[in-house]
C-alpha cells in the first residue's frame, strides 16, 4: 500500500504564509505611522490631523529600511544588535526563571519534610501552600512560551521604531533646509481673502490689516510681514517658500532654513485655510523674537 499524502501540509504552509504576511504587513504599517509622526512633528504639525490615506503608510517603511546603501547597512546592524538582545534577554530570563524554580523547590521539599509526619494545622496550612504553588509553577512553565514570544516582539518594535523614527527627524531636517525635496510654491489669492503677502502689482507695500483680528503671538506675523516672496539675491540668507503638505482644506507652506542654521533650529509653518474667507495660522517651535507695535 502506498502511503497518502498529508492532507493538512498545504493549508499549514498556507496559514503560516498569511500569519508571516499579516505580521509584516503591521510591522511595514508601524514604521509608516512612525516615520510620518516624526517627520510632521518637527514642523509642529499632528498626524492624526492630517487625515492621510491608510496606505501611504505601508509605502514609506521602503524609504525607512531600503532608501540607500547607508540606510540598507544601518537596518542590517540594528537587526543584527536586536538579534543579540534578544538572545540575551531570553537567556537572562530563562537563568532567573530556572533560579527561582530550583529555589522553590528546594524551600518546598525541606517544607515537606519537615511537615510531613505533623498533624497542626501550620503543618497542613504549609504542605497546602506548597501544592498550590507548584500547581502555579506548572501554569508558569507554561506561560514562558508566551514570554519569549513577548520579549522578540517588544525588541523589534523598539528597533523600528527607533529607525523609522530617526529617519523621519532627518528626512524633516533635510526638507527644511536649503537640500528640501519638496516643491517650490508661488501662493496666489485675492487681496480680500488673505492677510499677509505681497500686491503682485506693488510688492513693497504690505496689504492693509483693517477688519482682521488677532489671537496669540503678534510678532510671529511682524515676522512673516516683508518676508513673503522667495528672495535668493542674498546667498548666506536665501528665502525659498516651499509647499509642506496640502490636506484637509489647509495648505501649509514655510520658509526654508538658511544654510548656516542651528541643528535644532526649525522653520515656522503658515497654515493657509482653503476657500472663502481663507484664515492664517502661523505655527512656529517658539516665541518670536521681533516686537510688536
Amino acid at each position: 500500500m502506498t502511503s497518502n499524502p498529508n492532507p493538512t501540509a498545504d493549508p499549514n504552509i498556507l496559514g503560516k504564509f498569511t500569519s508571516v504576511i499579516g505580521l509584516l504587513g503591521a510591522a511595514l504599517f508601524f514604521a509608516g505611522w512612525i516615520y510620518r509622526w516624526a517627520y510632521f512633528s518637527f514642523f509642529q504639525l499632528e498626524i492624526s490631523n492630517l487625515d492621510l490615506p491608510a496606505q501611504s503608510f505601508l509605502i514609506v517603511p521602503i524609504q525607512i529600511f531600503l532608501g540607500d546603501g547607508w540606510t540598507i547597512c544601518r537596518t542590517a546592524i540594528a537587526f543584527l544588535l536586536a538579534a543579540i538582545a534578544i538572545n540575551l534577554t531570553l537567556w537572562l530570563i530563562r537563568i532567573t526563571s530556572e533560579f527561582i524554580v530550583n529555589c522553590f523547590h528546594d524551600l518546598s521539599h525541606r517544607i515537606i519534610r519537615a511537615t510531613q509526619h505533623r498533624r497542626s494545622i501550620t503543618a497542613r496550612f504549609l504542605n497546602s501552600l506548597v501544592n498550590y504553588s507548584s500547581q502555579q509553577l506548572r501554569l508558569v512553565d507554561f506561560l514562558r512560551s508566551l514570554v519569549n514570544e513577548i520579549v522578540i516582539v517588544s525588541w523589534v518594535l523598539i528597533v523600528i521604531f527607533w529607525l523609522a523614527q530617526w529617519q523621519g527627524i532627518a528626512d524633516a531636517r533635510r526638507d527644511a533646509g536649503q537640500n528640501s525635496t519638496l516643491p517650490v510654491i508661488a501662493f496666489i489669492t485675492p487681496g480680500e481673502k488673505f492677510v499677509a503677502g505681497r500686491k503682485l502689482e506693488d510688492e513693497f507695500t504690505d496689504p492693509l490689516l483693517k477688519g482682521y483680528k488677532i489671537i496669540g503671538d503678534r510678532g510671529l506675523f511682524e515676522d512673516l510681514r516683508g518676508k513673503e516672496d522667495t528672495d535668493v539675491s542674498n546667498p548666506q540668507q536665501p528665502r525659498v517658500w516651499r509647499l509642506l503638505l496640502e490636506r484637509g482644506g489647509w495648505i501649509y507652506l514655510f520658509s526654508t532654513l538658511p544654510p548656516n542654521a542651528p541643528p535644532n533650529n526649525r522653520p515656522a509653518v503658515i497654515a493657509i485655510q482653503e476657500g472663502d474667507p481663507g484664515h492664517l495660522l502661523i505655527l512656529a517651535p517658539e516665541v518670536s523674537k521681533t516686537i510688536a507695535p
